[in-house]
């Protein structure tokens, strides 16, 4: 099915205050695009609500949610919200823009991840979602296509995140098949979604980023069966390549602990991986070459 468009290009307003300057992507109910902001005076992403989902109730409240999650979800390893508008005739959410390509892209790009690219990437997040318990944020769609790779590492698209209250009550499928907990594959059974659910989420983009390939087989979409849309209910994980270090595996592991009680809280990633990240080679700088 095409998706409805606003098609704005180069230069066309996208409100009084924003400029498009190019399409950036988007999904089912959104587009994203980089836009000048009159307001802030400089480059912006700019959610807009799709042309045929304006009046949908359901897709305007979700980015209520984002934006309402951005408020209190102020880490420097989170996108920053900067202001948004649902009775807009265009409703809209407006963003920082971060340069940086995403995970995902350098994944299909170099398919395994260096050390010095994957272990600041995952004590950054994990730093992040250490800050989400304090905030009483579950973001619930942690993968390589939300974060954003630069120093730090920055997490985008909060549109299914909510309070941990609010995500124990989620009985469907919220997130991204190849990313979810097992709790939020079959909630009920295998556990209620929550704070741990963005810890497995940190655990699967990381095997993906240093593997260069995921931790589970490819299930079917439309499956009924739940095993047989989310292998990660009933299989173990792949191997890992043999030559990731032996602290890392351990770490990717346990955070893949299929009971969400199991799994490490955030600080304690980031405690096991900072000793790795501190024995990287530093780079050395030829002062001569200078001269």
């Amino acid at each position: 099915m095409e998706l409805s468009s606003w098609d704005f290009a180069e230069g066309d307003a996208i409100t009084p205050e924003l400029t498009a300057m190019r399409l950036l992507g988007g999904g089912s109910a959104y587009e994203a695009y980089l836009a000048f902001d009159e307001i802030t005076y400089g480059p912006v992403v700019v959610k807009v609500v799709r042309p045929d989902e304006v009046d949908d109730q359901h897709t305007v409240r979700s980015m209520v949610r984002e934006a309402t999650a951005l408020d209190v979800a102020h880490h420097p390893v989170v996108i920053r919200g900067l202001r948004h508008d649902a009775a807009a005739e265009r409703p809209h959410l407006v963003l920082e823009h971060v340069e940086g390509p995403s995970l995902a892209r350098l994944i299909r790009k170099h398919r395994r991840l260096s050390p010095q690219q994957y272990l600041p990437l995952a004590v950054d997040v994990a730093s992040a979602l250490h800050f989400f318990r304090h905030a009483d944020v579950c973001h619930l769609d942690i993968k390589p296509s939300n974060v954003v790779m630069g120093a730090p590492a920055r997490l985008i698209d909060l549109s299914v995140a909510r309070s941990a209250d609010r995500a124990a009550e989620i009985t469907g499928h919220i997130g991204t098949d190849a990313y979810m907990a097992p709790e939020q594959a079959a909630p009920g059974p295998y556990g209620v979604p929550g704070y741990a659910s963005d810890v497995w989420g940190l655990g699967t983009t990381l095997f993906h980023a240093v593997a260069g390939y995921r931790p589970f087989s490819q299930g079917v979409p439309d499956a009924e069966e739940p095993a047989a849309r989310f292998p990660q209910l009933l299989e173990p994980p792949v191997e890992l390549p043999q030559d990731v270090p032996a602290a890392v595996a351990k770490a990717i592991h346990a955070m893949l602990e299929p009971d969400p009680g199991d799994r490490p809280l955030p600080h304690e990633v980031a405690e096991a991986l900072e000793p790795e990240l501190a024995a990287l080679p530093k780079p050395q700088l030829n002062w001569r070459s200078r001269a």
